[in-house]
């Protein structure tokens, strides 16, 4: 296998890196400090095809494939991880089930405008008492002659506050537990569909999350994807999948921009006369940090090559979030005790990737639920 990266992924990865520095970086502290995700840019990034690089460049995407998605969101993560994951969700959950399962129309209407930045998608799964156990969910879809009428509540929603359509998870047939499922789309305006409320969280500040209900929300029945009720789970198992090994890529970039900072401090920190990188103790978890850095990008370009492939990667997905998302843990708390108080304190930059990445166990599957994936796929 050749790890080496094209010369489009590199040039790739050099166009992505100058746009966090240009477009993200300078917005970045506003938008922490607000809770206001800078929307224009969504627009920015569509125009050069960074926002969706994985799709067809005829519906206005890079034409990438896996590893340049991965890329993308290794280079926004090491620039400000709330970003990052606005973005991201455009690139993966708000689109990816329309393009493999929706309609010619609802690509032209939803997909496209938001691959340019157009449109602001977001994904409506969780709900207040169903995080890990996705088939408990109680939003349900009754159909009502050319529509359905949705009721329920879905929170953790990223974008969801400023979101132009929700993909929402809705149970069509609530006596069939997973199967009964469908995904909707539900755009903003639609009666019933409002923003609860805005969430106020530890981390990833310039993310807007938000609680949605639906109450008596009536959508066409042309909004739902797919042909037929049914099938929604497995449509939400492939995106899911796909993400699992993007957030490999997250962990990334959050502990690339960890490390580096982390050098940077240790060389200007003087203690005992010299600067703490002389220190053995220093040197040696700089070096053990440096290594899980290569060995989470390698491993996660690997099965990112697999999955572009074909190859089934049911395995290796769940192995990917788990691996990098907790061996994060563990480097951003070597990063944040090398930086000692001064790590503690807000006006150093260490603290806000240590408080984004402890988000990264918890979402998008739990690394409990990603274990139990493993071992159940492995016959264990």
């Amino acid at each position: 296998m050749d790890f080496e990266l094209t010369d489009e992924h590199k040039m790739f990865r050099e166009a992505i890196r100058n746009f966090g520095q240009k477009e993200v970086a300078p917005v970045m502290e506003e938008a922490e400090e607000t809770g206001v995700f800078p929307r224009q840019l969504f627009k920015k990034a569509g125009e050069q095809g960074f926002l969706c690089p994985r799709y067809p460049v005829e519906l206005g995407g890079g034409g990438g494939d896996k590893i340049t998605e991965c890329i993308m969101v290794e280079e926004l993560n090491r620039v400000n991880a709330g970003i990052a994951s606005s973005l991201m969700a455009q690139s993966g959950l708000a689109t990816q089930p329309i393009y493999n399962y929706g309609s010619e129309e609802q690509k032209e209407k939803y997909l496209i405008p938001a691959i340019a930045g157009d449109m602001v998608g977001a994904f409506g799964l969780t709900e207040p008492n169903s995080g890990s156990d996705a088939a408990s969910i109680k939003t349900t879809a009754v159909r009502d002659g050319n529509d359905y009428i949705i009721n329920g509540t879905k929170i953790f929603i990223t974008n969801g506050p400023f979101c132009d359509y929700v993909i929402l998870a809705a149970y069509t047939d609530p006596t069939k537990r997973g199967e009964g499922i469908n995904l909707f789309i539900v755009e903003k305006g639609t009666p019933g569909f409002s923003v609860a409320r805005k969430l106020d969280k530890v981390g990833n500040r310039s993310i807007e999350t938000g609680e949605l209900v639906f109450e008596d929300c009536r959508v066409p029945a042309k909004n739902m994807i797919g042909e037929k009720e049914g099938g929604g789970f497995e449509q939400l198992a492939s995106t899911l999948l796909s993400g699992r090994i993007t957030y490999g890529a997250r962990c990334t970039g959050v502990a690339q921009a960890a490390l580096e900072l982390t050098v940077q401090y240790a060389k200007e920190r003087v203690q005992f006369g010299k600067p703490i990188i002389k220190f053995q103790n220093t040197r040696f978890k700089l070096a053990e940090m440096a290594t899980s850095v290569d060995v989470m990008r390698t491993y996660t370009y690997r099965v990112a090559w697999m999955y572009s492939e074909g190859k089934d990667v049911s395995v290796e997905g769940p192995m990917v979030k788990l691996f990098t998302s907790e061996l994060l843990q563990k480097l951003l708390g070597d990063a944040m005790q090398i930086h000692g108080g001064y790590g503690y304190m807000m006006e150093y930059p260490i603290q806000r990737f240590w408080r984004d990445g402890r988000l990264f166990t918890i979402t998008e599957g739990t690394s409990e639920i990603q274990r139990m994936v493993i071992a159940n796929r492995l016959g264990y």
